[in-house]
């Protein structure tokens, strides 16, 4: 019987994770100095004037920033409601952004007047709405409204890329136990089926920032 998405990327994720349990070494890794560092040092387009009213989150890379130390990427990703789709993309290209083509069913890349990438995903489950309204009120230092934690965290273990664990267990790790209490009640909700890889990446996580105090 052949596997679905959905189970292809849990199997991934669980090697991945079964794999880092066996070698994770506590003290190991990078500095505290560089592990609670928050700064906003790539400035991206103004997507909030070439969107507004409309609601979107920003996600990815970019949004990981708010809750560990940035990386460098070549994109910022943005979510929006696939209610809203359509209205998105025209006011895009009203705004000067030059549509690149469509990544996969749902998911857009635009070029911004200034060169940047953007990268533009419809969302419909049932917790996105609640989820996009959120990160109108978690704003970065340059004012993007940021997918909160906890939804983040969801949406980077649902989509079960390397980069995206790594990222969600340096978050989990510096996460406090209120954070933890929100991230683990939404997967009791939402994603009660991956509560064991959540909390295997929060030990991983805790194992990297713990063992620098």
């Amino acid at each position: 019987m052949s596997l679905t998405t959905t189970e292809i990327l849990a199997a991934k994720r669980r090697l991945v994770l079964d794999i880092a349990r066996r070698r994770v070494q506590p003290g190991a890794g990078s500095s505290m100095a560089f592990l609670t560092q928050r700064t906003t040092i790539m400035s991206w387009p103004n997507l909030i004037a070439a969107l507004t009213p409309l609601e979107f989150a920003v996600a990815g890379a970019v949004a990981t920033r708010l809750y560990m130390p940035e990386r460098l990427t070549q994109d910022i990703d943005i979510v929006i409601s696939v209610a809203e789709a359509d209205e998105a993309r025209r006011k895009l290209a009203e705004a000067g952004f030059e549509h690149k083509g469509d990544l996969a069913i749902g998911r857009s890349t635009w070029r911004a007047p200034d060169g940047k990438l953007v990268d533009v995903l419809e969302v419909y489950e049932s917790w996105w709405p609640e989820a996009i309204s959120a990160a109108q009120t978690n704003r970065d230092a340059q004012g993007l409204p940021i997918l909160p934690h906890a939804y983040l965290v969801l949406m980077k273990l649902r989509a079960g890329r390397l980069q995206g664990l790594a990222d969600t267990s340096r978050m989990l790790g510096q996460a406090d136990e209120n954070a933890l209490a929100s991230v683990r009640a939404l997967f009791d909700r939402e994603a009660s089926e991956e509560r064991t890889d959540l909390e295997s990446l929060i030990q991983l996580g805790k194992l990297e920032y713990q063992s620098k105090k």
